[in-house]
């Protein structure tokens, strides 16, 4: 599925969607791999892989409220990377704890 043709909303709502619903429900079936399995976890990690920080550094909250259109479409396009496995959901949630100094070593 192609997402540029979708509107700033159709966007926004499409990556909600998907943070929210679709992918903690993989997480807990077909993605059982994935180191993550809340929304808030995979919203965290694919708003600092789009600001290459801590999110909130860069961004008004809530974020989804304060994403640009190309924001947006990079978000969605991640989370479908990250679902179909040619985005390394391990190494984005590693990187993202990393720049809020969390990273649990060991």
């Amino acid at each position: 599925m192609t997402n540029v043709g979708l509107t700033h909303e159709e966007l926004v709502a499409y990556y909600i969607e998907m943070t929210k619903e679709t992918m903690p429900q993989l997480a807990t079936t077909t993605h059982k791999n994935w180191p993550v399995r809340n929304n808030h976890c995979f919203q965290r990690i694919i708003l600092d892989t789009l600001c290459g920080g801590i999110w909130y550094d860069h961004l008004p909250r809530p974020a989804y409220k304060h994403l640009s259109r190309e924001q947006a479409l990079q978000a969605v396009n991640l989370c479908n990377d990250i679902i179909a496995g040619t985005a390394d959901l391990v190494a984005l949630n590693r990187q993202s704890l990393l720049w809020r100094g969390k990273l649990r070593l060991g």
